[in-house]
């Protein structure tokens, strides 16, 4: 049973059918993941499900909630945090402020939720005062999803979180959402690097020109996907 449900979506831009149909479960303390290659409608199913796009028709449910017509706003206080492809921070903030606006975003306050996310990713140094905007990718990338996290989110949509990253700070990242999963958070990735997939995720789902045409464990569909293109 799926935390967040997406059923039927379909999103047209003009003539062109930019998701055909979709459903998607991400259930509770798994990682799902969603991959296929570009203009497949990945991004739009994901701004569906946090709000940003409002599908043609189909519905988007929150443990059996109708929140089609929700703002993101409104599904950010629901309990449904995102992170954004392109780094969304807070460059004259500190990166201690910058995670105390997702703690103030979230559902109940909890004055403790800044500190620990600021030891959670690393931030609690000297870092912690600095502003965002000298921060090297990578030190960004963990102020985002320290900020996200902040919001004690029931679910959390990435966008791309490996972009920009080295190959340690990828490990470190994986770790850090496992530990969401097992704690019980429902995790949703959007992600153009397999090897954090395969790693990662516990279901993939493989998308292709607005449709979901496959989906299972990542070591199968991840072949499949490795067969489509080809040598």
């Amino acid at each position: 049973e799926g935390l967040l449900q997406a059923r039927g979506l379909y999103v047209r831009h003009g003539a062109f059918t930019v998701l055909d149909g979709v459903d998607i479960e991400v259930p509770a303390g798994r990682v799902t993941a969603v991959v296929g290659p570009n203009g497949a409608g990945k991004s739009t199913l994901f701004h569906c499900l946090a709000g940003t796009v409002r599908p043609a028709r189909g519905t988007v449910l929150l443990a059996g909630r109708d929140i089609t017509r929700l703002s993101a706003q409104a599904r950010t206080r629901l309990g449904v945090a995102r992170t954004f492809q392109q780094l969304a921070v807070f460059p004259t903030l500190t990166v201690t402020e910058n995670v105390r606006v997702g703690a103030e975003q979230g559902r109940p306050y909890r004055p403790g939720a800044v500190e620990r996310m600021l030891r959670l990713f690393g931030l609690d140094g000297p870092a912690r005062a600095r502003p965002a905007a000298g921060l090297p990718t990578g030190a960004l990338r963990r102020v985002e999803l320290a900020r996200a996290l902040a919001t004690a989110p029931r679910v959390l949509l990435l966008d791309e979180p490996a972009a920009g990253l080295d190959t340690a700070e990828v490990a470190a990242l994986a770790r850090v959402l496992r530990a969401l999963a097992a704690d019980g958070t429902a995790l949703l990735v959007v992600e153009h690097d397999l090897d954090l997939v395969a790693g990662l995720a516990d279901v993939v789902h493989l998308m292709t020109a607005g449709r979901i045409v496959a989906s299972g464990p990542p070591g199968r569909v991840l072949a499949a996907l490795a067969e489509e293109a080809g040598p």
